[in-house]
């Protein structure tokens, strides 16, 4: 049986004093982007005309793809197109087998996450070294990442040193993240020199020109597709944008909106492989059409996987990335996850307070919060939800629907809780877990009310 999402977040938060780091943290970063928003005039303007850009792509997806292929396999880029996840890894394995390559680095790339390429390639006896500080730190401790732009913000420098002393030799206790990152930069230099493959993900392409873009902080996808042989770069159908003069828009939103930085530090442009050199590209529906085709949810694959809204939600700072059990976390996963498995993923869209805030900071203004309030009703509709939920909403409908009956209840209610305090102070109460119950007020608003408020307008 799958761990849900409220049962994995109950673990995260037993560690009172790393949950509240971990939220401090992603605050601080939103407050980052903050600031950088702030500090155009034109955020809101650049915003709009992000989404615009968005929806005119996705509006004429099939052009837009056609024109993209013609273009790439005119500037000497071989194309493949998978239907699902597995086919995509058997592409990826097919060119790996065809060059007798065994060691691969790979940048950053949430599709090959999300299509579980890295355990289909172990599986066929090849290493893959993640080349991302934060995707090789947890890549040497088994562990999924726990955020698409911050692999590792679930770990403090402590977890980092220790798994760098277990896995490079690195001195036992030793903290300070320049000797740690120097160590990681020693280690992976010499991945990057005895690969002859490598993998990056993608996050524009353009159809205008056929080639694309990958943004990083790290220099890493350079490193890989600059010393390797050959270049296979993964991507979703939904990274194309129809022209070059498009990227001005989506580069300007995307670092601020993601680490609150001006621009990210590299942001690669690649147009045709360099001479001797193989490039190709790997384009992924694995449920996108299917996406694509829902009304009410088409406007998250929009998205440009900034993580602004992972940063902002308050269930995902408090209940870390590896509570939602799938590559993409938060709030914009909550909503990507039930359209590829509604039964496995349908405990997602509940995690969340529906308080706007990722769609507040998107910066291609999906309405995130109104997906998953629809996810919910869609969820509902199709029978995955618990027996005991289902019960209890309709003897809430029925409840609050009835004022008497309400008004009698609540009054019970306060009277128990008051004579009774161990009836709701105890630990089959979910709501008492992790939190204090309040003091029972002595009457109701409505109560107070008719006697005080009349008097007082």
């Amino acid at each position: 049986m799958k761990i849900t999402h409220d049962a994995l977040a109950e673990k995260f938060i037993a560690d009172e004093p790393r949950t509240d780091w971990h939220d401090e943290t992603l605050w601080f970063v939103r407050a980052k982007r903050d600031k950088a928003a702030h500090g155009l005039p034109e955020w809101e303007q650049l915003r709009e005309w992000g989404s615009q850009i968005k929806n005119r792509t996705l509006s004429n997806l099939s052009n837009y793809l056609i024109e993209f292929e013609k273009n790439a396999l005119a500037n000497g880029i071989k194309v493949h197109w998978a239907s699902d996840a597995k086919e995509h890894n058997e592409i990826v394995h097919e060119i790996i087998k065809k060059h007798k390559i065994q060691k691969i680095v790979k940048s950053k790339s949430m599709l090959t996450e999300e299509c579980h390429l890295n355990e289909y390639l172990h599986h066929h006896g090849i290493e893959v070294v993640d080349t991302d500080l934060g995707e090789r730190i947890v890549q040497f401790r088994k562990e999924p990442p726990s955020h698409i732009v911050l692999p590792a913000i679930h770990l403090k420098k402590e977890d980092v040193s220790a798994t760098f002393h277990e896995h490079l030799q690195t001195e036992k206790g030793n903290n300070d993240p320049q000797y740690l990152t120097e160590a990681a930069r020693q280690h992976l230099r010499n991945k990057f020199v005895e690969s002859d493959l490598a993998i990056t993900g993608v996050n524009f392409a353009i159809a205008e020109t056929g080639g694309f873009v990958v943004c990083t902080n790290e220099g890493n996808a350079d490193m890989g597709a600059h010393t390797a042989k050959v270049h296979i770069a993964c991507m979703g159908f939904e990274k194309l944008i129809p022209k070059a003069e498009d990227l001005s828009v989506f580069l300007r939103l995307l670092a601020r909106s993601a680490t609150g930085q001006p621009i990210t530090t590299y942001s690669s442009h690649f147009h045709k492989p360099r001479p001797n050199q193989e490039m190709h590209i790997v384009i992924v529906d694995n449920g996108r059409s299917k996406q694509l085709g829902r009304e009410d949810f088409r406007n998250s694959l929009k998205c440009i996987r900034c993580a602004a809204c992972f940063n902002t939600c308050p269930v995902y700072r408090r209940s870390g990335g590896h509570s939602y059990h799938t590559a993409v976390a938060g709030p914009i996963g909550s909503i990507l996850n039930p359209n590829l498995d509604m039964k496995a993923n349908a405990d997602l869209p509940f995690a969340s307070t529906l308080c706007g805030s990722c769609s507040n900071v998107c910066p291609v203004k999906i309405n995130i919060h109104e997906q998953l309030w629809k996810w919910r009703q869609v969820i509902v509709s199709e029978g995955y939800v618990a027996t005991g939920k289902k019960v209890g909403m309709k003897g809430a409908s029925f409840l609050f629907s009835n004022p008497k009956m309400y008004r009698l209840i609540g009054k019970i209610g306060r009277w128990g809780m008051r004579a009774f305090p161990l009836m709701i102070n105890n630990k089959a109460n979910p709501w008492f877990k992790q939190r204090e119950m309040p003091e029972a007020p002595k009457e109701s608003f409505r109560d107070w009310y008719l006697k005080n408020g009349k008097n007082k307008s």
